[in-house]
């Protein structure tokens, strides 16, 4: 499993590093360590923390940045898979994104719960890639 630096965490769910480490200190996710030995959150843990994160009013805090071109970079947080599509669930700071793409789609992007993605939104169409 991927394991995510708290800076990281913090600009996916659109919160300060201060109150990542707060989070942290209080118990609301495990902490656990990257291979270089900094904090970080493993990839499952954060989509469920971005879940309970998502269900949240925004706080008015700092701005949230915003892509270009429609570009929301995320957590998976579901994947729900039959023979023929896929379910795609994200949180992208407060929002969650869904999006129904082929299942060999998803199978060869690897999309599962944790992954980091980007959701490129045009009118009604979603399609999920994964950041460069």
């Amino acid at each position: 499993m991927t394991i995510y630096k708290l800076a990281d965490v913090a600009d996916l769910l659109g919160v300060s590093d201060d109150t990542i480490r707060r989070w942290a200190d209080h118990g609301r996710f495990d902490l656990t360590h990257t291979p270089q030995g900094m904090a970080g959150i493993e990839g499952a843990n954060l989509a469920k923390l971005a879940l309970e994160v998502s269900a949240l009013p925004p706080d008015g805090g700092r701005p949230r940045a915003a892509s270009t071109r429609n570009q929301m970079r995320g957590i998976i947080t579901a994947v729900t898979k039959d023979t023929v599509m896929a379910q795609i669930e994200m949180c992208c700071g407060p929002y969650r994104i869904v999006s129904l793409i082929s299942r060999e789609a998803a199978d060869d992007l690897r999309l599962e719960p944790g992954v980091i993605a980007v959701a490129n939104i045009k009118s009604t169409n979603v399609s999920i890639g994964l950041p460069a």
